[in-house]
């Protein structure tokens, strides 16, 4: 299996690309229009050729599954870069003017912030550079997790009823979809559809995603259209429970949860070759999302995974 992209990086451009004079401008309604090239504007008024859609609030309606919301918003003669974190646990984000005509920005950018769990944060201010007419574009990435947590030694139960007749399939370095660095140390259970899934470890509920529901082996269609909960643990690591049913998460983003406590049921959703659950424990290393080795007890020991 592989992590969806949007549990990885979200990547966002295009909010608050425009054509803008800055001055004394109108704060009502905002235009979103594509010119000739194909980019995105974003405005307080269109251009009369385009095929403009009204927005309302002045930013587009966000896309359930991000990580986070950027906002520009005018503010008189500036606009103000505003960044909230929808995750229940801390957010690393790289922000950026990726386009700049007669601007610039307070504090510079590009820069890189820790966000606190769904926490919004006002990250800088695009300011006129002169008299003349001004375009700019900002670019955001986002990653789960704090760069700075240490992973402790911990043993993780088995995240499942030991009597539902599970079976190990791919482990870690998994040659079907265990080959990235944020799969590499990751443990496909085989459970039936619908088997409880248990907290293998003491968290917070860091992120949920439940609405797929189709799995298929076309990776470039289904690798994001997983299943998933995402839970932070004391040392900043960060276990994924993913493939799981649809509308089958019993959990929350921000509800703490012990071991043995049921998040969701399994399911087959995603890139997936049948039900299963896929376990990995991640970690952020400064933008880059990575799985570490673990080690997981059951009553007859340890799961037979290689230390690394």
């Amino acid at each position: 299996m592989t992590t969806p992209r949007h549990l990885l990086a979200y990547t966002l451009l295009g909010l608050g690309l425009g054509s803008i004079a800055f001055g004394a401008l109108a704060r009502g309604d905002v235009y979103k229009w594509t010119d000739a090239k194909g980019n995105v504007h974003y405005e307080d008024r269109s251009d009369p050729a385009a095929k403009a859609i009204k927005l309302s609030p002045n930013v587009p309606p966000p896309d359930p599954t991000q990580l986070a919301d950027l906002e520009v918003l005018r503010n008189g003669d500036t606009s103000e870069v505003y960044v909230s974190n929808r995750l229940g646990g801390p957010l690393e984000v790289d922000l950026a003017l990726t386009e700049a005509t007669n601007v610039s920005a307070e504090p510079a950018l590009p820069l890189r912030q820790l966000l606190p769990a769904r926490a919004r944060v006002l990250l800088s201010r695009i300011l006129p550079g002169g008299s003349g007419a001004a375009s700019y574009a900002v670019g955001m990435t986002a990653m789960p997790g704090d760069p700075q947590a240490v992973p402790e030694d911990v043993v993780y139960a088995l995240p499942m009823d030991e009597d539902n007749g599970w079976r190990i399939g791919q482990g870690f370095h998994g040659g079907f979809s265990h080959t990235d660095e944020q799969n590499r140390y990751a443990v496909d259970l085989i459970i039936p559809d619908g088997t409880p899934v248990l907290a293998a470890r003491d968290g917070v509920v860091m992120q949920v995603e439940s609405g797929f529901d189709r799995s298929g082996l076309n990776k470039q269609k289904y690798a994001e259209r997983a299943n998933v909960v995402r839970i932070l643990h004391d040392d900043g690591t960060m276990a994924v429970y993913a493939h799981l049913r649809e509308n089958g998460v019993y959990v929350r983003v921000g509800e703490h949860v012990g071991v043995g406590q049921q998040i969701a049921v399994s399911g087959n959703t995603g890139y997936s070759s049948g039900p299963h659950l896929h376990f990995c424990v991640q970690v952020n290393t400064g933008m880059r999302l990575v799985s570490i080795p673990f080690r997981m007890v059951t009553s007859r020991g340890f799961l037979p995974l290689p230390k690394k």
